[in-house]
């Protein structure tokens, strides 16, 4: 892949054209591999995002999209799904450029799975019940219809920065909404190609709005009275102040928070399969990931066989350039999470665990980047901070638990509630389990997420779903239309 300034930008994506920022500041997109800058695009300002809530405010109040048809919208859509496709390719090359994430894992989750996405949105919005006509119990008929929210506030993490966005952008359109995005300032890149294709799909003028920028810029938009309903992805922190400023204002609000989830390994589990599944759900995208299964939960009579068959499956990881299909664990994405990672890796020592692989230190082969070793602690106790506290990195810790019940009040005893799995030869048994952790996505033997089901979390780890029915309905308001209502008196 090569690296060169071909990326830069110099325009915001707003109300159908590409507009010239308010300010000559910028932001500078660096590889997390090379530490070299490879693209230049404008840093939003307050004004930059007043210009575009005005434009998705005038599409929406004022322009076609709200007023079309949900199968006229739904065509536009298909036809944005048709050269999503056609650029899956290169918008996994993009986003490995950005933030580090290897091509295994972008050809996988970066791109394919945003083009998945579009496809089950459009299936469920082609049945979705946009409106119906129910009898009333006081007589007469009750016309209960879905409309949209409004103006959406789309805010994207750096760490899926496409699977993230198109999760709020396309039910959010595809209900009648108007959108604007802010990319994180890490990720800005893969946004200006999306721009690029829903620009050829058709979407209306201010339909869709993209200003990149920082917390500041965020801040703006979650409380800018134009704005109707917020959709974040990113960290507890962030979302509790996004809460808050939306409970006052009395906005919608949905929120995909962080997670710190388990992996429950049953004392019947067949390992070499359970680790075959570790390897990605624990790991994937370098464990920056929200879902990432990083508590290790194995039972006491085969503790000691778990651990070494974790070490062991760490240890033959490949640690490089996040180019190389061959590399599975890449760099994190700055300087910053690199020292973040490293201070948990330290406190897990200080606390008293015991590090079986990995530690401080740069691993071998890569010469520079913001690379952390993986890293896998034993002896953990579930009170640590590194099993309560998301570290974002490729850190696990593995907790001894004494009886299925003990695993699953472990499981539970976290702040979050987003994910988790379980491994075990008795399906039945895994399913029995799975019921019993507070959890808002959970595996038995595997973990994904079916787009064709709600995602979210549970406690900490958010409010509200994406994904499946609920999640188109996350942007519509309910309205009942109430006809041949009985003469009172």
């Amino acid at each position: 892949m090569t690296l060169d300034h071909s990326l830069d930008r110099d325009a915001f994506f707003v109300d159908g054209t590409w507009t010239a920022p308010a300010t000559d500041a910028t932001l500078q997109v660096v590889s997390p591999h090379s530490e070299q800058v490879v693209a230049t695009v404008p840093e939003g300002s307050a004004a930059d995002i007043d210009a575009a809530v005005a434009a998705a405010r005038r599409a929406f109040d004022e322009g076609p999209w709200p007023r079309m048809a949900p199968q006229e919208r739904i065509a536009v859509i298909e036809a944005f799904s048709g050269l999503y496709a056609a650029r899956m390719g290169e918008m996994a090359e993009l986003i490995t450029t950005e933030m580090g994430s290897p091509i295994s894992f972008s050809q996988l989750g970066q791109a394919p799975a945003p083009w998945m996405q579009i496809e089950a949105f459009l299936g469920i919005a082609r049945d979705f019940a946009w409106e119906e006509t129910r009898p009333g119990v006081l007589g007469g008929d009750v016309v209960v219809r879905r409309e949209p929210v409004g103006v959406v506030a789309a805010i994207p993490p750096w760490n899926v920065p496409q699977f993230t966005t198109i999760s709020k952008v396309v039910p959010a359109l595809l209900a009648g909404n108007t959108v604007v995005v802010k990319p994180a300032p890490e990720t800005p890149l893969d946004s200006y190609l999306m721009a690029e294709l829903l620009l050829e799909a058709g979407v209306p003028a201010g339909a869709v709005n993209i200003v990149a920028g920082g917390r500041e810029v965020g801040e703006h938009l979650v409380a800018h009275p134009g704005i109707d309903k917020v959709a974040f992805t990113g960290s507890t922190a962030a979302g509790r102040r996004i809460a808050a400023v939306c409970g006052e204002q009395l906005k919608r609000v949905s929120l995909e928070l962080g997670g710190k989830s388990a992996a429950i390994v049953l004392e019947d589990a067949d390992l070499e399969a359970t680790m075959a599944g570790l390897r990605f759900t624990a790991l994937m995208n370098s464990g920056q990931a929200c879902v990432a299964q990083t508590r290790i939960l194995a039972p006491r009579s085969r503790y000691a066989e778990v651990v070494d068959a974790l070490a062991e499956t760490v240890s033959t990881m490949s640690v490089g350039d996040p180019a190389d299909p061959a590399t599975e664990i890449g760099p994190m994405v700055a300087q910053r999470q690199q020292e973040r990672v490293e201070k948990y890796i330290a406190l897990g020592q200080e606390e008293g665990a015991r590090l079986v692989i990995g530690g401080n230190g740069r691993p071998d082969g890569p010469e520079r980047g913001w690379y952390v070793r993986p890293t896998v602690f034993a002896d953990v106790d579930n009170r640590m901070r590194i099993a309560q506290e998301e570290i974002f990195g490729p850190v696990l810790a593995v907790i001894a638990y004494d009886g299925v019940d003990d695993a699953v009040r472990i499981a539970n005893d976290s702040d979050y509630g987003l994910a988790g799995t379980v491994w075990t030869s008795d399906a039945d048994a895994g399913l029995g389990v799975a019921r019993r952790v507070r959890a808002g996505t959970y595996g038995v033997n595997t973990y994904t997420m079916d787009f064709a089901a709600p995602f979210g979390g549970f406690k900490d780890s958010g409010i509200g779903r994406e994904f499946g029915p609920e999640g188109l309905a996350q942007y519509t308001e309910l309205k009942s239309i109430y006809t041949g209502a009985p003469q009172m008196g």
